[in-house]
This record gives structure tokens, C-alpha cells and sequence, in this order.
């Protein structure tokens, strides 16, 4: 009850883009929402353009993608050349692989996760779940670490953590027909980041995509922000 009316009163107070980003405010902190509704928009994954080269920008991704952009992020960690870091899926073909075992900085906390969209739904899943039990998915994107996993925080997150940056996030609700794309206004820590998931947008299963490089792209809104050459991004176009 409080979640949906927290968007009620959202709506009303920034009428002009509420259907799709809105302020959140969780833990004296601030965040924007940007929500997908599967039944009318589309949620896809882009890396390089026509000339086999990345993207590396939302003005590029605009160029690259027919139908308008509702609005579009970075879209999970990547190498010093753009590659994704694990599993990557766009347009139903596989360019990059999962990687399933621990390893240095977010990314390799395990248990890091997997943002998946098919035909008529989105999932986040926990990475070795999803290779013991694989679904076909149109667009993939694998980093970490999980934000929530089973309605439970990251084992490793602590609320007096001392680690702040500004971060992005994706997790879906339960029947996989609604996205939420989180990106914070300010430094946060990922305590703060997965609390906003579950206690306020009730996701059970969120992934943290990436840190400092986070970046959001809402063209009704005119919100473009600036920074670093991207590697995966994130597209919601309407159907």
C-alpha cells in the first residue's frame, strides 16, 4: 500500500514525466525511478553501432535506435574496450559469456546476477542459478554484485558502510511485466540501494548494474547526463 501510493502521489506531483521517472526519496537519500511497463514498452540492450564499433553514448544510442526513446542508462560493467564484463544478449545472439565464479571488485561479489528480457516478461537472476537452470533470453546483461536476492539483502552489505557513490540499479516485479531502472541522485552506499528495492518498490531480486559511471537519459524530461564513453546501454522505447 505504501509503495503504490507513493507513485500516486508521484503522479500528481510531476504529472509530465511520473509514468516514467520520478523522485524517490529512501533513508534521507534521493534516487529516480524510471519504470517500463512491459505490455506497452520495450526494454532492449545496445553496444556497438552499424560499424561494428560501441555505442558509447546516449547521443549514438538515439542515432542507433528507430523508435523514440522513453528513456535509456548504462547498462552493466564493461572492459577498458567496451566488451562486456559477463554474459551479454542482444537481439536473441550471445557476444559475451557468463562467468559464474568469484573474483576482484563489484562485479566478482558473488552472488552477482543477470537482467533478462524475453518476449513478455524481465527477470533479474542470480548468476549460477540461472547457468543450473538457463532461460532463452532477447537481451541479457550479467554484473554485480545482486542488490536483493530472494527478498533478502546481499549478505555482504553493511548500513553503516562507509562506501558511497552514485550507483545504478534494475529488478522487476514478481510476474516479470514491470521494470525498475534506479539511479541515485547522489553518492549512496549499497545498503541504501537495496533497501529502496525491497522495502519500497517491493522487488524481491535486484542487480546493481554499475558505480561511478552511472548515467541516465530521459528526453521528455531533458534529462541527459554527462560523463565517461559507455559500453552496454539500456534502451525503453514505447511498442
Amino acid at each position: 500500500m505504501i509503495r503504490h501510493a507513493l507513485f500516486a502521489w508521484l503522479a500528481l506531483a510531476v504529472p509530465s514525466v511520473a509514468q516514467d521517472c520520478a523522485p524517490v526519496t529512501h533513508r534521507d537519500r534521493v534516487f529516480t525511478v524510471c519504470t517500463a511497463d512491459l505490455a506497452t514498452q520495450k526494454v532492449t540492450l545496445h553496444l556497438n553501432g552499424p560499424d561494428g564499433q560501441p555505442l558509447g553514448s546516449f547521443e549514438a544510442l538515439e542515432r542507433a535506435v528507430e523508435a523514440p526513446i522513453v528513456f535509456a542508462m548504462n547498462g552493466g560493467m564493461y572492459h577498458q574496450d567496451r566488451r562486456p564484463v559477463g554474459l551479454y544478449v542482444e537481439d536473441g545472439v550471445q557476444t559475451a559469456g557468463m562467468v559464474t565464479q568469484a573474483g576482484p571488485g563489484n562485479f566478482g561479489m558473488l552472488p552477482n546476477g543477470i537482467f533478462c528480457v524475453r518476449a513478455d516478461r524481465a527477470d533479474v537472476f542470480e548468476t549460477r542459478a540461472f547457468a543450473a537452470d538457463p532461460v532463452a533470453c532477447d537481451a541479457a546483461t550479467q554484473s554485480g554484485p545482486m542488490l536483493v536476492i530472494d527478498g533478502a539483502l546481499h549478505p555482504r552489505f553493511l548500513p553503516e558502510s562507509p562506501s558511497a557513490k552514485i550507483r545504478n540499479g534494475v529488478g522487476a516485479s514478481d510476474d516479470g511485466g514491470t521494470v525498475y531502472f534506479v539511479i541515485s541522485d547522489g553518492p549512496v552506499t549499497f545498503y541504501e540501494m537495496g533497501t529502496l528495492f525491497r522495502d519500497v518498490l517491493g522487488v524481491r531480486n535486484a542487480l546493481f548494474l554499475d558505480g561511478s559511471i552511472s548515467r541516465l537519459h530521459v528526453p521528455a524530461a531533458g534529462r541527459h547526463d554527462p560523463g565517461r564513453t559507455m559500453g552496454p546501454m539500456i534502451a525503453v522505447t514505447e511498442r
